[in-house]
């Protein structure tokens, strides 16, 4: 769900404090539009996204997270599907493009119907990576490697769920709806703006 700004000069993230704050107001009144107005009155049909849990042994389990450029916060690597493109295919271009690496699907995590902000329909994927070289990119410019058992507090509130079946014992496949109100908006602004404050984190292990 690429809304990254193409404005001039230094990126938001690698702005001081106040730059950051001061690009995080056309970030927020971007995703108002897109969120509120947007879904709503100019966009013919539902957004649909794909989304990959990508896993790997090292030697401890970990999970691929990143954040994006406009609202600052981990979430799952994706992004929307283009033109005639399925799910499935959709998030195997979507990460090559945001962290460079190659995957192949291993199963279906489930299908989120999200109403409320936004409007969309989530399909999420479990991945491995098959090849490839890790690199940020525009859309995403921090990513890093979590022990699934250490999940970064600044993670979006959304993908609890998602990461929680993957990570799980159970083979089963969700399909259902959640509701995404004020709650989830400000939970997600409160992530947001600790990382304005403090700054992206760096992306790999120093």
């Amino acid at each position: 769900m690429s809304r990254a700004s193409r404005r001039q000069g230094k990126p938001v993230w690698e702005r001081g404090r106040a730059g950051r704050f001061l690009g995080g107001l056309w970030d927020y009144a971007r995703t108002a539009w897109w969120g509120i107005v947007s879904a709503r009155v100019t966009e013919s049909r539902q957004l649909v996204v794909a989304q990959a849990v990508i896993l790997r042994d090292d030697p401890r389990r970990q999970v691929l997270l990143s954040i994006r450029s406009d609202l600052f916060g981990w979430e799952l690597p994706g992004g929307t599907l283009e033109g005639r493109e399925t799910p499935a295919d959709a998030v195997v271009r979507e990460v090559r493009e945001e962290t460079g690496l190659e995957i192949e699907l291993s199963g279906v995590v489930g299908v989120w119907v999200r109403r409320g902000f936004r409007p969309h329909t989530a399909h999420v994927f479990l991945c491995r990576v098959t090849g490839g070289v890790e690199v940020p990119s525009h859309e995403t410019p921090r990513l890093k490697w979590f022990d699934t058992d250490d999940l970064p507090n600044e993670l979006f509130a959304w993908y609890d769920a998602p990461l929680s079946l993957a990570l799980g014992p159970d083979d089963e496949i969700f399909v259902g709806d959640e509701w995404q109100g004020l709650d989830s908006i400000w939970k997600a602004m409160k992530i947001d703006l600790v990382m304005r404050w403090k700054g992206l984190p760096e992306s790999r292990d120093q």
